[in-house]
């Protein structure tokens, strides 16, 4: 259980990303810190308004979790990602990368020059940033131009040298005029490699520089000339304040760093995707006392990436693992492309270990009976099912339910739980089409066709157009099919799976007569579950969660009115008459079947109302006839 004042006393005294989980673990706010521990505690505090939206968003936090950055601006530029990447509920305002300028360096041009973005594209142009403020990196476009005399015009060189002639920048010595051919390109070029160079980080000279002037203009009373440099100083250290969160190569790369005592290791991965990191997790790992952090690394490498569907170009480590070689070749035949393990010794690369490195140690000494917690009711939860069932390496579970009201409107749903959490984004709901009536197992079978049979067609899609891996939830079929029932259910899972010609082992969720959980239907025998475990908590957690999915879903349809009875169509019929309807007959075919004096004899309904009911479904009929 979370204790969240017990957790609150943990935050750390740093910047930082909090990110706040409701009962069902959903993500339902994220937040950035310049103190971790003074802005979450601010949540927790009775005397704190943020307004009725912020206090409805507290009541429901079940947990937080935090990720620990080096910066202010760090912090600021992951909230946005994680925020475009999980979209929160209760973050109504969703950022977008042209929040955040860029300076880009034209290098694909003969004569580069150094301009403002808001966008990052994928030229030959270098990019630094993103940065938070836009009048800040104008700034220093305008004072790299001074200092290196760039070229700030939008003619089209060599091709236009010597036609027009130079422009004012030239006169009041602010640029070389290359398009008169005053200076030579390899000359121009060396300007250019030292903007470059002081973009990349090498702030110092011109700091030093900037401050000699402006304490010399001072000294001289030239107070207007002083504050004019001092605001150019600022915003050159306001660029200076580097960001490793966002890194302008646009690459997928796993980061992952270690932290261990004698007994107990934490493994902390950051996931990077199209160069910005969008999430972490982390992974507890005994160990045993001979083992080095070289043999944890490659140990824990070869069983994460055995089981995770994506595998990126670069992996990124803290220190060499052992069997470098043996694993880049396994890792290049899973993805089907080179792998690179790489050590980075300095740069953005190198921070970003560091970074995830300094969180790993965090959780290790502070929640390091949390995460055995964790543990246990998720990978050592299926671990048991495994046990259970006679199975290895399950990783993925997809359970199924049926939801309708006396038959109408069936709906049905599909959970997904991966390594014993749910996944959220491959959930999906289903109308039923074909199926008429409460039928239970019909509409389980049109549902399970319907979710085999999309998921390969999309496979079928991905070979033939050679597609991304993941092109779509349906192609990752499951591990096991969970039914909530018994003999029953899985019967019919094994019926569609065979008519698909499929091969995918299928267990029943098997309840007693006081719809508790008593224990799994596998291979036509009834296997009783251990009900203080946690294997059987799992069980009876995505038993829990399908139904409450597909029941959900049929709520919105019903309280949207997106499902519009025929019922509502007829004179005389309202919402008591049509509960009374469906409550009385097993299906819309019974209603058009009963006679006038049946449908008077329901509760609420009247002479004139059982007419006008026969009436319509006899004239309905009339009417398919004539049109046939």
């Amino acid at each position: 259980m979370f204790d969240i004042a017990e957790e609150l006393k943990k935050l750390p005294d740093q910047p930082g990303v909090y990110i706040m989980h409701d009962a069902r673990d959903a993500i339902i706010y994220i937040g950035k810190a310049v103190s971790l521990r003074k802005r979450v505690h601010q949540y927790f505090q009775p005397s704190h308004d943020e307004g009725l939206k912020k206090a409805q968003m507290v009541r429901q936090i079940a947990r937080f979790e935090y990720i620990v950055t080096d910066s202010e601006l760090e912090a600021l530029v992951l909230e946005c990602n994680l925020i475009k990447e999980h979209r929160p509920k209760y973050n109504t305002v969703l950022r977008d990368d042209k929040t955040y300028p860029y300076i880009k360096v034209t290098l694909g041009e003969d004569f580069p020059r150094v301009l403002f973005s808001r966008q990052q594209k994928k030229d030959k142009s270098r990019y630094f940033g993103p940065y938070t403020s836009a009048g800040a990196v104008k700034d220093t476009i305008e004072l790299v131009n001074k200092i290196y005399q760039l070229r700030t015009c939008s003619r089209n060189l060599p091709r236009d040298i010597g036609k027009e002639r130079p422009c004012l920048n030239y006169h009041i010595h602010q640029c070389q005029a290359p398009c008169q051919g005053y200076i030579s390109k390899e000359e121009y070029r060396k300007r250019v490699d030292s903007v470059v160079e002081f973009l990349n980080g090498s702030y110092a000279p011109v700091i030093r520089s900037l401050e000699e002037k402006m304490n010399a203009a001072s000294a001289g009373m030239e107070f207007e000339k002083a504050i004019e440099y001092r605001e150019l100083l600022g915003s050159v250290k306001q660029i200076a304040q580097k960001q490793k969160i966002t890194h302008n190569d646009g690459e997928d790369k796993d980061v992952i760093a270690l932290a261990a005592d004698d007994r107990d290791a934490v493994v902390q991965v950051f996931f990077v995707r199209d160069g910005k990191l969008i999430g972490r997790d982390h992974f507890y790992v005994r160990i045993g006392t001979e083992d080095t952090r070289a043999q944890i690394l490659s140990t824990f490498i070869k069983q994460f990436y055995s089981g995770t569907p994506f595998i990126p170009r670069e992996i990124m480590l803290p220190e060499e693992p052992d069997e470098r070689e043996v694993l880049e070749d396994w890792l290049a035949g899973k993805r089907g492309g080179k792998v690179y393990i790489r050590v980075p010794q300095k740069g953005m690369k190198e921070k970003l270990v560091e970074l995830a490195q300094k969180n790993a140690e965090l959780v290790l000494t502070q929640d390091r009976e949390k995460i055995k917690r964790e543990e246990g009711r998720t990978i050592g939860a299926l671990k048991e099912i495994e046990k259970l069932l006679g199975m290895e390496n399950l990783q993925r579970v997809e359970a199924f339910d049926i939801s309708n009201t006396n038959g109408f409107e069936t709906v049905g749903s599909m959970i997904v739980y991966e390594k014993g959490r749910p996944k959220r984004s491959d959930y999906r709901k289903f109308k039923l089409k074909t199926i008429t009536g409460p039928d239970d197992y019909a509409s389980m079978h049109e549902v399970l066709t319907r979710r085999f049979t999309h998921g390969m067609r999309e496979m079928e899609e991905m070979s033939e157009k050679e597609l991304p891996q993941e092109y779509g939830s349906f192609t990752r079929f499951p591990d096991l099919i969970m039914m909530d029932g018994g003999r029953g259910q899985v019967n019919i899972a094994l019926k569609v799976l065979d008519e698909l010609h499929l091969n995918i082992p299928v267990c029943g969720m098997v309840k007693d007569d006081y719809h508790r959980t008593r224990g799994l239907y596998y291979n036509n025998v009834e296997i009783p579950i251990d009900r203080g475990s946690e294997g059987f908590k799992l069980i009876t957690r995505i038993q829990d969660e399908a139904h409450r999915f597909a029941i959900e879903y049929h709520r919105s349809l019903r309280s949207k009115e997106q499902v519009h009875s025929v019922l509502d169509d007829i004179p005389g019929v309202g919402p008591a008459r049509r509960k009374a309807l469906m409550k009385k007959y097993q299906s819309l075919e019974a209603i058009k079947q009963a006679s006038e004096e049946d449908l008077a004899a329901t509760d609420a309904m009247n002479p004139q109302a059982a007419r006008s009911v026969y009436q319509f479904f006899r004239e309905k009929e009339q009417e398919n006839r004539v049109s046939d």
